[in-house]
């Protein structure tokens, strides 16, 4: 099921979305629900919350000046990085602010730059996209761990317990395994960057081998970069 969020103060141009989405969707095989808002309410807060299915937001800006289309944008980045953005406004100026400031922005429309057929062209690719639900599992006596693989910023060793630690952007998870053991059961977006540490190549926007650091997309530097892993990647 993929929920279709509509934020838009305006009837016409809700109604105008919602009569694109239908016609791309009516001869597809796509289970879909779209929810409409004028404003910000706790049914959207809910909807922003729960990461339980894949969600398309089609945004205005010019929303109420107590709760922008910014301000909503701002929180559903700080609960959701995957599901996808689509801004349409009256306003090109707000384009650089808009892409400064929400993560992973997939178009930015002005409504009377021929809106219709750049919807059409978004919504087709974000449907006929195939979404990352790989997962990692961890399965003993003691823990159970079902973590998505996208998640995952790195892994590295406990230099005390001399276990690995599994750090994702909002939680970290202790698993008692070897760099060895646990690169087996991930994917190849997985490389080993130091002798305690694994990254996640996906989630890494800078490596500096010259001063021994990556960065993560979260902001995060960490001091675990090795010369002698990077001829291995």
């Amino acid at each position: 099921m993929v929920k279709i969020i509509i934020v838009e103060d305006e009837e016409k141009w809700m109604t105008e979305y919602e009569r694109v989405i239908n016609n791309i969707l009516f001869k597809t095989d796509k289970e879909y629900e779209i929810y409409k808002f004028k404003k910000y309410n706790n049914e959207l807060r809910d909807i922003i919350n729960d990461n339980s299915e894949q969600k398309i937001y089609l945004m205005d800006l010019e929303l109420d000046p107590k709760h922008t289309g910014m301000d909503i944008l701002r929180e559903i980045r700080e609960e959701d990085w995957d599901s996808e953005i689509i801004v349409l406004t009256n306003h090109d100026r707000m384009f650089e602010t808009v892409h400064k400031e929400i993560y992973k922005t997939f178009d930015f429309i002005e409504k009377f730059d021929n809106f219709e057929s750049r919807l059409i062209k978004d919504l087709k690719k974000i449907f006929n996209k195939k979404h990352d639900k790989d997962k990692f599992i961890y399965d003993t006596k003691k823990i159970k761990l079902q973590i998505y693989l996208k998640d995952i910023l790195y892994i590295y060793r406990d230099t005390v317990d001399r276990k690995l630690i599994i750090k994702t952007s909002n939680n970290e998870f202790v698993v008692n395994l070897t760099m060895n053991e646990i690169l087996s059961m991930l994917d190849n977006r997985f490389i080993q960057c130091h002798r305690s540490c694994i990254i996640n190549n996906d989630r890494i926007t800078e490596k500096n081998y010259a001063e021994g650091y990556f960065t993560t997309d979260t902001g995060e530097k960490v001091d675990l970069l090795s010369r002698k892993f990077k001829e291995e990647e």
